[in-house]
């Protein structure tokens, strides 16, 4: 439901500690602090399962939350949750709310953070990894943007994107109707969908141009990517939770977000001028960022064998890697580092969203902790 834009709205962001998949118990403290549940629009989730097909800590949080605003009586919000938190990552949540703004002289001027959400339509299975999924994806991310108040592609800083894979049964309903999947691999189907859903986000923000798309290029054509998009695979799910995030003059409040493009996974140098870019004197409110093991088989010159390990799947070596990689930079592990980052950036590469607090102010209902 798009919110009305000629009221002035304003974003607030939480990070909440869970001690695992299925503690709602921080965010049922921030609703008894006086957050009222039907202003969040989305709950971001690092769980700690193994981020692959059978990771069933995304379900168990995503039942979780249901289960919480449903007992409130409020219909739930996008649940994106992503699977891993290899080496030092943090299980928690990062949950964004926006709240019509009664006085805006007490707010700061704008532009300021905005957050807009959408779902699309259940994906056919056969469409999986295909053009088709791109152009859906497409329509949804543009949905998300009208529904944040975001016009302009240029002020679009992230676009998180919980998007379907195959299972097995899922491979055999398409069997049984007569169409063919892209893929008979279920893992291999994570790829194909983060990847055709991030060609989406592409083909909405103009970096790609749609005709450049056919099925051929999905997970083949890595110089095709967007410079905004993550996207996250899991099986509790068969169509898109979209989220877009941005700055918006139709919101005001203290929220200001930035974002940069890693081009490999040791590129602390992009990370930091996005960082300079906000005020120095700005709290840190959230880290959102993507992960891959470079396709190359190289890392700033050197080989790694991230791809070459068959015990543990490479994403959850890249999470750990980069994880590391941003906890030095920023001094917080409570990082939203999500792995598989096929057309989300350069090969190797991925996007990074800063979101701080320009006046840094400490609301006493939240979870947070200063960095």
């Amino acid at each position: 439901m798009a919110p009305a834009h000629r009221d002035l709205l304003q974003a607030r962001v939480w990070r909440v500690a869970a001690s695992g998949p299925a503690d709602v118990s921080g965010v049922e403290a921030l609703f008894a602090a006086g957050l009222r549940p039907e202003t969040v629009v989305a709950i971001l989730g690092k769980t700690e399962g193994n981020g692959c097909v059978n990771d069933f800590t995304r379900g168990y949080a995503t039942a979780s939350f249901e289960a919480l605003f449903a007992r409130l009586g409020v219909a739930a919000p996008c649940l994106v949750m992503s699977g891993g938190t290899e080496g030092a990552l943090s299980p928690h949540w990062t949950v964004f709310a926006r709240e019509s703004v009664a006085d805006a002289t007490e707010t700061m001027d704008a532009p300021a953070l905005a957050i807009g959400a959408s779902r699309t339509p259940h994906l056919p299975y056969h469409h999986l990894g295909r053009r088709e999924q791109v152009l859906l994806v497409a329509q949804g991310v543009k949905a998300a943007m009208a529904d944040a108040g975001i016009d302009a592609p240029e002020d679009v800083h992230f676009v998180q994107i919980k998007c379907p894979l195959l299972t097995l049964a899922r491979v055999h309903e398409a069997d049984a109707a007569g169409a063919a999947v892209a893929t008979r691999d279920t893992l291999k189907s994570m790829g194909l969908s983060r990847g055709a859903s991030a060609l989406g986000v592409a083909v909405a923000l103009g970096e790609i141009d749609a005709g450049e798309i056919t099925d051929a290029v999905i997970g083949a054509r890595l110089d095709l990517f967007s410079r905004c998009a993550s996207t996250s695979a899991g099986v509790e799910l068969t169509d898109h939770e979209i989220i877009v995030l941005g700055m918006s003059r139709a919101w005001r409040g203290p929220l200001a977000i930035d974002h940069a493009v890693m081009a490999s996974a040791i590129d602390t140098v992009s990370v930091r001028a996005a960082q300079a870019r906000l005020p120095e004197t700005a709290r840190l409110t959230a880290v959102l960022a993507k992960a891959e093991p470079d396709p190359s088989g190289m890392v700033g010159g050197r080989r790694h064998t991230m791809l070459d390990d068959s015990d543990i799947a490479g994403t959850r070596h890249a999470r750990a890697f980069v994880g590391g990689v941003l906890a030095g930079v920023f001094g917080m592990t409570d990082l939203y580092v999500s792995g598989g980052a096929e057309h989300q950036g350069p090969p190797g590469g991925g996007p990074v969203a800063i979101i701080v607090d320009r006046i840094a102010t400490v609301d006493i209902a939240t979870m947070d902790k200063e960095s």
